[in-house]
């Protein structure tokens, strides 16, 4: 393989395990690190290198990719990685780390000389595990060839949205995406929520609008998981969809934009999360519709 990389995977929950995975079935050589070491081991069977520590981690990468809870987390894991860090090496930022953290993630980057992408991902457990995630990425044209067989390995598609990294253009677009995917979740939730309460069966609710302008895939994958009693394992999590729900009120903030339904998506995520849902499916939320978190009963 010409295009063989060294590339540390800095975060492995659920999106960071299986892009680790995929880079390691691709013939890169990968290093993993995670805060909780028990959520990284299980990539060693894959013939990832799992570190004690970012700066282990990151030693020697030619490229560097950071899949971690938020902004701040991202900044304190990465500062801890400096001295490791080579000049030179690409840092492709994959966290959901809103816009407000950016700024001081590419000021970090350029203190070390490493070339940053700010590339979040669009998809959740499935098309991370197949390599089939759609990457949304902004960095410069001359080091994109660096990072393309990163891109190859845990995506099906990349889109390029600009030439700064800094500016967040990669960014601003998947806090967009979001909105509607968190939306339509919560969405979900409420209709099924009601139908319980109002003993409609959900199947004539789905019947009504087959076929038409209404419907929707989305809709019967995630009303599948609550009706079926599949929320976990988790494709994205409840408290996930908590926090970027947030980050995507506090964009609309900085901009001038009220989003109401992103706020009552955000709270509906934080009380399924207090009902003790956090770790499953963010299709959870439904249980945040009903008293104590528990729906009536049949």
């Amino acid at each position: 393989m010409t295009d063989k990389l060294t590339v540390s995977v800095l975060g492995t929950g659920i999106m960071g395990a299986a892009m680790a995975r995929n880079l390691a079935r691709a013939g890169h050589d990968v290093r993993v690190w995670n805060r909780s070491r028990d959520k990284a081991e299980p990539l060693a069977a894959d013939g990832a290198h799992v570190a004690d520590t970012p700066q282990e981690a990151v030693r020697g990468a030619d490229v560097v990719l950071t899949m971690l809870y938020d902004g701040p987390a991202t900044l304190d894991v990465m500062r801890r990685a400096a001295p490791g860090l080579r000049a030179g090496a690409a840092w492709v930022q994959s966290t959901t780390a809103g816009t407000g953290a950016l700024a001081e993630l590419a000021d970090l980057a350029r203190a070390h000389g490493l070339v940053f992408f700010d590339a979040p991902v669009l998809g959740t457990r499935a098309p991370a595990e197949a390599g089939r995630l759609t990457v949304l990425a902004a960095g410069p044209s001359a080091a994109r060839d660096t990072v393309a067989p990163v891109f190859e390995a845990v995506g099906a598609r990349t889109v390029w949205t600009g030439e700064d990294g800094s500016a967040g253009s990669a960014t601003r677009l998947k806090l967009v995406a979001n909105s509607w995917v968190l939306a339509a979740t919560a969405a979900t939730g409420e209709a099924l929520a009601l139908a319980k309460g109002l003993g409609v069966d959900p199947r004539d609710f789905f019947g009504l609008i087959a076929g038409g302008p209404l419907d929707m895939g989305y809709l019967h994958a995630k009303a599948a998981l609550v009706l079926e009693d599949r929320l976990s394992p988790a494709a994205f999590a409840v408290t996930t969809a908590e926090k970027d729900a947030r980050l995507i009120v506090e964009a609309g903030q900085r901009h001038g934009v009220r989003l109401d339904v992103a706020e009552a998506a955000a709270e509906r995520f934080r009380r399924a999360a207090a009902g003790g849902h956090g770790d499953e499916d963010m299709a959870a939320a439904y249980f945040a519709s009903f008293e104590e978190g528990k729906p009536p009963s049949s």
